[in-house]
């Protein structure tokens, strides 16, 4: 609420169910767009004006653009709480590259949620003879990858059932997972969760492999072939790893030649694949598939239970469904 202009502030007190918002888009001579899990309104009475969007610009950059040049440059910042402003406007370019977002036009505001319990009915399928595997969870925007994670790594790191707790590290590169300030995490990660927050996750992994001595690493939005590299040095480190990607299914993946090299390689012995929910409830529908790619169960509203073995149902002829 902090980030807007007071007049805007009590509008939007009277008019947002806070309970179920999921993101607020802010357009320079539009209405504001409130958009919840199933639907979305318009509050056509607030239309931001160039002046109310540098009082909101003001806000997220804490007064100071220069301080967040590299996050300009991704066309996104996150801030306390978690909570990630998506930016949008002209692009300043050097050589092709992205400079930074320039003559800013639009937020999208992402309310960031701790969903304790999301991931309970999915670990007895991420866990094999007392030890964790290796798991990819795949899904679209707003499917609920980043809290689905914070929640295994918060039962990982406390202990789960039989198996006992292991000492985890987190590399937050976009400082959603733990939200942290000044680098202590705001959310809750477990009891022996280390984070590197703001830090590359290629060059995260590496320091905390050295320093922390993990039993688990936990990455975000893992893509560029040096997350690929990192994470196939740290599998020969005899580290766990609980990565997230953005896809639909493992056909999308592998045309994506980065990723395709961790699947020929069977890094993963487990991969979560989440459909969005209408109720906003992470895992509301989630498919388990193993190493091979079988279905072992598929959740809804986060209670796991058994598919239908009889015969093996692979992903690949089910893809359509994912």
């Amino acid at each position: 609420m902090n980030l807007f202009p007071p007049v805007m502030q009590k509008a939007l007190e009277e008019a947002v169910d806070w309970n179920t918002v999921h993101e607020i888009r802010v357009r320079v001579g539009q209405p504001l767009e409130v958009v919840y899990y199933q639907d979305y309104t318009w509050l056509e009475h607030l239309v931001p004006t160039e002046t109310e969007k540098n009082h909101i610009l003001n806000q997220v950059s804490q007064f100071s653009l220069y301080r967040l040049e590299d996050e300009l440059r991704e066309g996104f910042i996150t801030v306390n709480g978690g909570h990630r402003i998506g930016l949008a406007g002209k692009v300043n370019t050097s050589n092709g590259a992205v400079q930074a977002i320039r003559y800013i036009s639009s937020f999208n505001i992402r309310i960031a949620r701790e969903k304790r319990g999301a991931a309970q009915g999915l670990m007895g399928r991420l866990v094999h003879k007392g030890n964790y595997c290796n798991t990819l969870i795949i899904g679209a925007p707003q499917t609920g990858k980043t809290t689905l994670l914070r929640d295994i790594t918060c039962h990982i790191s406390t202990g789960w059932k039989g198996v006992a707790a292991k000492k985890v590290a987190v590399i937050d590169e976009r400082s959603e997972i733990g939200a942290s300030i000044h680098g202590v995490p705001q959310l809750d990660l477990g009891r022996r969760t280390d984070i590197m927050d703001a830090c590359p996750k290629s060059e995260g992994m590496m320091m905390m492999i050295r320093s922390m001595s993990p039993d688990v690493l936990v990455v975000d939005e893992i893509g560029h072939q040096r997350d690929v590299d990192a994470i196939q040095e740290a599998i020969n480190a005899g580290v766990t790893l609980y990565c997230t990607v953005h896809g639909n299914n493992l056909k999308e993946l592998r045309k994506r030649p980065s990723i395709k090299q961790l699947l020929d390689q069977h890094v993963f012995k487990r991969f979560v694949l989440l459909q969005k929910s209408g109720s906003g409830n992470p895992a509301g529908r989630a498919m388990i598939l193993d190493e091979r790619e079988n279905i072992m169960d598929v959740t809804a509203g986060g209670n796991a239970h058994e598919v239908d073995r009889s015969p093996v149902i692979t992903s690949r002829h089910h893809m359509g469904r994912v």
